[in-house]
Parts: structure tokens; C-alpha cells; sequence
């Protein structure tokens, strides 16, 4: 088997075990002013498969100050070659896609050296903070752009932060709270969790949450956009789950005994 056809057997493979919604959330809202930015679509979800956010080949490390560990192994992408040919007719020279090769590139996580420009970003100091601690749950500040403020990473047990909003954190420590109630999450952004998620940082910007912003007309619509994938109005997606977001608020809260099942411990 060749490094091409392995490539595309890890993509098979993941959509067996479930893990490309995740990646494939991911790959669409990549850091920018990196490398991997540039990358397709594919590239860029099979960077995510390999565990990072960010990777780069030996000579762009080295640009960028930066070396990779001795013994690290590589994630291999796929590069497309090109062969100029020229049309008969009108004598235009155009690029003709020949194959793909593969290409070596390394995580972040492999290499040393200068501190990169996206890891001087500071989280603020958010209410809560202790509980995605207690549970095994690493925050941090990341890029994003217009359309991504956030993210839970269950496989990481990881939240990334774009924003300093609170309901943007409180809404990601709502997915990790919502797993420990349900023993487990579904893949990709699901409907019913996004709108527990929602509710649940609604309630939690107003039981603890220390900036006085408003953002209920924002949840709205947000419940509203995964209400109507489920064929439902919000309100009674919100009736529907309000005792799913009782329990969440419940163990995030330690207001009372919740019956969980606990997968960051196992």
C-alpha cells in the first residue's frame, strides 16, 4: 500500500471510529497567519486526525525558529503535482494535475524553540475555571476569526477560547458537563447538545458570570438555527431539555446530587 492510499485509509478509518465530525469542525475554522491555513480543506482535517492544530515541514519550522524533537514522528499530507501541457488549438500552456505525493509535516506539539505568536495570547480570569480543573480539563487561548469564538475537544479534554466572553467559556464547560451526565457525547455538533450547551450559558452568565452583557438575543437565534435541523420551535426544544440543563447547571454548580456517569475518570 502505497503513502497516498494510507492516507485516505486513515480518513476511512476515522469516519468508522466517528472521529471526523470533530476534526472536520476543526479543519473549517483554522488558526490564521499559519501555514496550514493555505492548506485544502483535506490537508487540514488530516493535521486535526494527527492531534494538533498547527503543523509545518523541517524548513518552515526553521523559519519560524523552531525545531522538531528528536524521534518525532511525522503526519503525512497529501501534495498535489502538476505537468504544464499545451492546448493544440489555442497554444495556452495550462497545469495538469498528474498525482498526489506525500509530504511530511510535524505537530507543534514536536517541536522547540521560540515561543510562536498565537501562544501569547492570556486567558482572563473566568468564573468556573476550577471545575473544567477539577475535571481534567485543559483551557486555553487560541486564535479564531468572525465565525469561531470556541471549542470542546472531548478526546483532548481541551477547551479553546478565541474570546474573553464568559458565555462563550461557560457554553464549552456546558458540553463537558453535559458528557459527564450522559457518560458520553455524540460526534460533531449536535442539535440537542448545542442548545444545552446554550441554555446552560445563559443561566450561567446570570447565576455567576461578572460581566453585565447581554447576549440572550445571540442564544436565540442560535437555539433557533439547530431548533428548526430538529424540526422544532425553540421554545419546545427548550421544554424538551430543560431537565438535561438542570442536570448539567446541577454538577457544574455542585448544587446538588446528580446519578453521573464520569468518562474524564475512566
Amino acid at each position: 500500500m502505497n503513502k497516498v492510499t494510507q492516507i485516505l485509509q486513515v480518513i476511512v478509518d476515522k469516519f468508522k471510529s466517528g472521529e471526523i465530525p470533530d476534526a472536520v469542525a476543526y479543519a473549517s475554522y483554522p488558526i490564521p497567519d499559519i501555514p496550514s491555513c493555505e492548506w485544502s480543506f483535506t490537508n487540514r482535517t488530516l493535521m486535526f486526525l494527527g492531534g494538533t492544530g498547527d503543523a509545518r515541514g523541517f524548513r518552515q519550522w526553521k523559519e519560524a525558529n523552531r525545531w522538531v524533537k528528536k524521534g518525532a514522528k511525522a503526519i503525512h499530507i497529501m501534495i498535489p503535482c502538476f505537468k504544464k501541457k499545451v492546448d493544440e488549438e489555442s497554444g495556452d500552456e495550462n497545469n495538469v494535475l498528474r498525482y498526489f505525493k506525500s509530504m511530511p509535516v510535524f505537530r507543534v506539539e514536536d517541536t522547540e524553540g521560540e515561543k510562536l505568536d498565537y501562544e501569547s495570547l492570556e486567558l482572563p480570569d473566568l468564573p468556573l475555571l476550577e471545575r473544567a480543573e477539577e475535571w481534567g480539563i485543559s483551557v486555553k487561548a487560541v486564535p479564531g476569526d468572525c465565525r469561531f469564538y470556541g471549542y470542546y475537544s472531548p478526546k483532548r479534554k481541551e477547551i479553546g477560547l478565541a474570546t474573553s466572553e464568559e458565555a462563550v467559556f461557560f457554553h464549552e464547560l456546558a458540553h463537558a458537563g453535559h458528557e459527564n451526565v450522559k457518560g458520553g457525547m455524540k460526534s460533531g455538533q449536535d442539535p440537542f447538545q448545542e442548545i444545552v450547551a446554550e441554555l446552560s450559558a445563559q443561566a450561567l452568565c446570570r447565576l455567576v458570570g461578572k460581566k453585565m452583557i447581554d447576549t440572550t438575543g445571540n442564544s436565540y437565534r442560535y437555539i433557533e438555527s439547530y431548533a428548526e435541523k430538529v424540526n422544532m420551535k425553540p421554545y419546545s426544544a427548550c421544554l424538551k431539555l430543560m431537565a438535561e440543563t438542570e442536570k448539567v447547571l446541577n454538577l457544574i454548580l455542585k448544587t446538588d446530587d446528580v446519578s453521573i456517569v464520569t468518562p474524564l475518570q475512566q
